[in-house]
């Protein structure tokens, strides 16, 4: 079993899927969260700061680890991918009457991206690092 999630999360042969994977969640999040009261139903269960944080950082992971790259190029198309993918989903939000796009909520999206994207690049390296 352990194999079988470390070659679907972590090899190169399932990138695209993961790279995709994380284009599709982004697009889901963006219809599920215009649902009129969704947003407000999710809010019961956990603060915005939450929900954008293990949103944000898991398509960080999912974008770093479906790029192709030394772990540096990965984590900054990691982070520019979700600076992009944030901006799109706050920019939907202001269409929406019972909804509101926020530069706050961008910025937790940001923080996310930049910690996951760091914590990916660390132990990437070690990962990919010859043994001596």
């Amino acid at each position: 079993m352990q194999n079988f999630l470390t070659r679907l999360f972590l090899s190169d042969d399932h990138a695209r899927l993961r790279f995709w994977g994380a284009i599709t969640l982004f697009v889901l999040n963006c219809i599920i969260g215009s649902i009129p009261g969704a947003r407000a139903e999710a809010a019961e269960y956990a603060s915005g700061v939450v929900l954008h944080s293990c949103g944000y950082s898991g398509l960080a992971f999912l974008l770093f680890t479906g790029c192709q790259g030394v772990p540096a190029q990965r984590a900054l198309k990691a982070v520019f991918g979700v600076a992009i993918m944030g901006a799109i989903d706050e920019f939907i939000q202001t269409f929406f009457p019972y909804r509101h796009g926020s530069v706050d909520d961008w910025l937790v999206d940001m923080a996310a991206a930049i910690i996951a994207s760091t914590l990916m690049w660390a132990l990437w390296s070690l990962r990919k690092r010859p043994a001596a």
